[in-house]
């Protein structure tokens, strides 16, 4: 049975934007950013597409734990780190690597007592995130308590996380490298900056490491500017169809509250997706909707199922006709923007009513099939 709502993932396109990655960055080794579930895409799905890179990083422990179990041999950092004795003692049955930011954590290190059982540490040098991570002054100390611990795989990794690199007239980005540089002076340890932003936008913050997240899905990871303007292909396309196509006249009311009246008699269409599926409950009128490839805008609210479009007059839409709610020709970038959100969050929040479909599989689409 066909679903109402899809969304089509392209994985070459996973791929192609990996390659882009190398292209900024190919001096550099790569941790691939697949944390909420791949965006959104699919943790597994991505994962695989992403297997030529040299290491994962997921926001928590369970996430590196499910690609374990899966069968991934790669290494994964788990960018939260650990918060008590069970998740670390989980962090080393798994193999996976830890941030290390706090107190805490350092503690738990210290009152290890199985010297055999070690664990690769990323210890996180705050610079003006102000989030995770220790401040400059207090970092040489947490650096030589892990150098002590026997639990600690030696050398320490060093990383820290940019505040505003998506912002070239903020001079936020050159301060937090200077200082992490300073910081980390002759201490020894592999070096990781670069996000996706400071990959595309800052040269002078790559390292050791690149850790790529929104660009690899094709997203433009810089407010102005989308995706394909910097040579990267959308993984995801989020699709429906027209369910009820009908004509409504003037003065009519679309929709609860009845917040939308017609100007003029036209053609309505009544697609099948609403917030229940992650289309944004806050897209305007007038949000732009691709119904059999033509531009339409919508009208009234966005429903829990529903949304409803301007048709417009002399046209010959049925239900059943394609709709396409961001994807080619309709950037994702854009929608967020109607919607007064980031295309993080609109991806990310594709719900599980809503079927991934790898794009072989899409003119079969009862051969899809959900990670």
């Amino acid at each position: 049975m066909t679903p109402a709502a899809y969304a089509v993932l392209n994985l070459d396109a996973v791929r192609h934007n990996l390659s882009k990655v190398r292209s900024c960055a190919p001096s550099a080794k790569v941790m691939a950013v697949i944390k909420a579930n791949g965006y959104g895409h699919g943790l597994l799905r991505i994962a695989e597409a992403l297997q030529p890179v040299d290491a994962f990083a997921v926001a928590r422990v369970d996430e590196g734990i499910r690609l374990r179990k899966a069968g991934f041999k790669n290494r994964i950092a788990v960018l939260e780190g650990f918060t008590c004795i069970e998740e670390f003692n989980e962090l080393l049955d798994y193999q996976l690597e830890a941030v290390v930011h706090s107190v805490i954590q350092l503690e738990i290190f210290e009152a290890g007592t199985e010297p055999n059982e070690t664990c690769a540490v990323w210890l996180k040098l705050d610079t003006g995130m102000n989030r995770l991570g220790f401040k400059a002054k207090e970092f040489s100390s947490a650096y030589q308590r892990l150098k002590q611990c026997t639990q600690v795989k030696q050398p320490i990794n060093l990383m820290t996380h940019f505040a505003c690199a998506d912002d070239f007239n903020d001079d936020k980005t050159p301060k937090q490298i200077c200082l992490f540089n300073e910081t980390i002076a002759g201490l020894s340890g592999e070096r990781s900056m670069a996000n996706s932003a400071a990959i595309l936008g800052w040269k002078q913050s790559l390292s050791d490491w690149v850790r790529p997240g929104v660009m690899l899905y094709g997203i433009s990871p810089f407010p102005d500017s989308t995706g394909q303007q910097l040579g990267l292909r959308p993984v995801m396309e989020l699709r429906s169809r027209l369910i009820a196509v009908k004509q409504i006249e003037a003065g009519d009311k679309v929709g609860y509250g009845g917040s939308w009246t017609c100007e003029k008699a036209t053609i309505m269409g009544v697609v099948a997706i609403g917030y229940g599926d992650g289309y944004p409950r806050y897209a305007k009128v007038g949000t732009p909707v691709l119904v059999g490839g033509r531009r339409v805008p919508l009208i009234g609210r966005v429903s829990m199922d529903m949304i409803t479009v301007d048709l417009g007059t002399g046209v010959h839409a049925k239900p059943g006709d394609p709709v396409t709610l961001w994807g080619d020709g309709l950037p994702v970038e854009e929608i967020a923007q109607w919607a007064d959100t980031i295309p993080y969050a609109l991806v990310c929040g594709v719900t599980q009513r809503v079927q991934l479909v790898e794009k072989h599989y899409e003119l079969n689409l009862r051969q899809y099939y959900q990670r």
